[in-house]
């Protein structure tokens, strides 16, 4: 059964059957292989009418969050208060920001990706084995493709591929220009994947990801297995060859992954905690050589307050890593920024447990957030780095 969605505005919701179409003209939109029967098939729940999976009998209301007012409060500066956060007094927010809830309806939204071509963000729906398409320019929320494997971790390549992680299918694929999948990777020494969780691509079109066991562990976000990789570890596929090999093994539940704008770092979430007390809930660093594919050192850049986990992140052109936050404590529910130090710059409260996030818009000044069952959106002052 499809979930029913929601638009923000009465036109939208009137007009969804009329409005179902392609978006043309870039390369990039030729690989969304989107049709209107897959569009059609989102049914459309209007506001005030009840349908939604979320916790409440009615779907949660689209536009700025309850209590919004400038300055938003749910934007915390950790220099001082009600006051935007940013380094070396460049803000990250100015005083007319707030957050936004733009889409609803998802069961567990993750991975997103923007596709500056089209204008519209990608991000998966996994319990719903889905993609979601959010088009920034009217607002228009479709089912880009289902099923999608229970599609996690998404990303984009430098021809404007979709590069996308896949639990059920325990492999990470590339949707071609003309719509058609490439398997890139699914064994290692003659075995299968765990379950691919989330992935980078660097300057010289090498992806990286991390292969987690999130997806064989039951049947809501895939498909129950036992893991034949032994240790959960962190990959690299040679964008020459194809050739696949291991650059970090240690890891309890490797997930999300990004690089410095310079490429000289590697960042790599470690979400151990969700297996036992014990285990990490951080952000570790290493020295990286891209083009080698080797990475060294590797040391805690930040913890998470046990026992909220970070799951996803990206970079922006400072060098700050902006992260999600969720599972733990309500309040330490949305984002958190981190200078390339590791100083804590600020924090975004969201009202659902975030999982990932990305930056787009035509400015890459747009960020993209995945809380739960919502897409949510702000606009900063920092602009995204190059890199998805």
């Amino acid at each position: 059964m499809t979930t029913p969605l929601t638009f923000p505005d009465t036109a939208q919701r009137h007009s969804v059957n009329r409005r179902i179409v392609l978006l043309k003209g870039a390369a990039a939109v030729a690989a969304a292989g989107m049709t209107a029967q897959a569009a059609s098939a989102a049914s459309v729940t209007p506001l005030g009418q009840t349908g939604a999976p979320t916790t409440s009998t009615e779907p949660l209301p689209l536009g700025p969050l309850s209590g919004s007012r400038y300055p938003d409060s749910h934007l915390e500066s950790m220099k001082k208060p009600n006051v935007s956060f940013g380094p070396s007094g460049f803000p990250a927010f100015a005083g007319t920001m707030a957050v936004e809830r733009v889409a609803t309806g998802m069961r567990w939204a993750e991975g997103p990706v923007y596709f500056p071509a089209g204008r519209y963000v990608l991000f998966s729906d996994i319990p719903n084995n889905r993609i979601m398409r959010f088009s920034e320019d009217d607002g228009h929320l479709s089912v880009y493709r289902q099923p999608s494997m229970n599609s996690n971790g998404n990303t984009i390549d430098r021809e404007g591929r979709l590069i996308t992680c896949e639990h059920s299918g325990r492999r990470v694929t590339r949707t071609e220009l003309d719509g058609s999948i490439t398997i890139i990777a699914d064994k290692y020494n003659g075995k299968r994947l765990n379950s691919p969780n989330d992935a980078v691509v660097a300057s010289d079109g090498s992806i990286w990801f991390t292969d987690p066991v999130y997806g064989i562990g039951g049947y809501y976000e895939g498909i129950k297995a036992e893991a034949e990789q032994e240790k959960h570890n962190v990959y690299r596929v040679d964008p020459k060859s194809g050739d696949i090999k291991v650059v970090v093994d240690d890891f309890v539940e490797p997930n999300g992954i990004t690089f410095s704008p310079d490429e000289k770092k590697l960042y790599v979430i470690d979400t151990g905690f969700t297996d036992g007390p014990d285990n990490p809930s951080h952000i570790r660093v290493f020295d990286v050589d891209v083009g080698a594919g080797k990475v060294s050192g590797g040391k805690v850049f930040a913890e998470m307050p046990k026992p909220s986990i970070t799951d996803g992140m990206r970079c922006d052109t400072d060098g700050n890593i902006w992260c999600s936050v969720g599972w733990g404590d309500p309040k330490e529910d949305g984002v958190r920024c981190y200078t390339a130090a590791g100083d804590l710059l600020g924090k975004i409260h969201l009202p659902e447990t975030v999982a990932n996030l990305c930056f787009g818009g035509q400015q890459r000044n747009r960020l993209y957030i995945c809380g739960s069952t919502s897409l949510y959106a702000v606009y900063t002052s920092a602009q995204g780095a190059m890199k998805p």
